[in-house]
């Protein structure tokens, strides 16, 4: 595992001092104000790492941000640092996991279902055109113009886009203070509500009680990080084991080299 960030060093685009920021509404409706160019006004406060699942036997999400306003209009905002190649669909499972929590049972008007925005905030080009902002919304492929009105939203921003006419000022000024949540670019930002926000950031990385929850965090992760790490080497030994025992040295030779082929081993023995 890397080695450990001190708090005061953390930008918001790490997950702990996004989550800490973001359990205060003020934060949450700043950052929402400025994506959306609009006045957002939350009717509960925020929730963050919320859990869900449609069942017990499917898997969960863990949603970094969960927001809904006065007009019951829901935000799931995700700070993802890393390109893991599968957002577009994770953002589209998350969207359906949302979807299936909104009607209560017997309602059959689903017209009744809220309005979905999710927002991801990345320091990278997903999508390779240079932009800040990448907005997605149904539309019909034969009538481009033509758009479903479903009321679901999909918003992914660049922190380092390079066409600052096709946004606000404020919005870039935004994305790279969550890039590099520091006095110096605070500083430089002409938005106050920035300001007023890494005022609040200062805040956290500078709690007594803020820095414990980190050290503890930390540490849970790194145990988590061991245990994964074991059972991976215990279920490695096993194929081995049956590989020895069933004479089968070739493919105990080609599964050390090929991570693809070890794991279509490892389900033949279903280990």
């Amino acid at each position: 595992m890397n080695q450990r960030k001190l708090l005061k060093e953390l930008n918001l685009l790490d997950k702990f001092l996004f989550d800490e920021a973001m359990d205060d509404p003020e934060n949450v409706k700043t950052m929402l104000d400025i994506i959306l160019s609009q006045n957002t006004n939350l009717k509960h406060p925020p929730q963050t790492e919320k859990e869900q699942r449609t069942s017990t036997d499917n898997r969960q999400i863990r949603l970094d941000v969960y927001a809904i306003d006065e007009d019951d209009v829901i935000y799931e905002v995700e700070a993802q640092k890393e390109n893991t190649h599968n957002l577009p669909k994770r953002s589209r499972l998350y969207q359906g996991i949302i979807d299936s929590k909104l009607l209560p049972p017997g309602v059959v008007d689903f017209n009744l279902l809220n309005e979905v925005l999710i927002v991801l905030i990345m320091p990278f080009d997903l999508f390779g055109y240079g932009l800040y902002r990448y907005t997605f919304q149904m539309k019909c492929e034969e009538v481009p113009e033509l758009k479903l009105d479903d009321g679901a939203t999909r918003i992914f921003l660049n922190t380092r886009g390079k066409h600052p006419e096709l946004v606000s000022p404020e919005l870039i000024e935004l994305l790279k203070y969550m890039e590099h949540s520091t006095d110096e670019i605070s500083e430089a930002c002409e938005s106050k509500r920035i300001q007023e926000m890494h005022r609040r950031v200062c805040q956290i990385k500078a709690s007594e009680k803020a820095e414990v929850k980190y050290m503890q965090t930390w540490e849970e992760k790194i145990l988590i990080k061991q245990e994964g790490e074991r059972i991976g080497l215990e279920r490695i030994n096993r194929l081995n084991q049956k590989l020895i025992e069933q004479g089968r040295f070739d493919d105990l030779t080609k599964a050390t080299s090929d991570s693809s082929y070890q794991e279509k081993l490892l389900k033949e023995f279903k280990i």
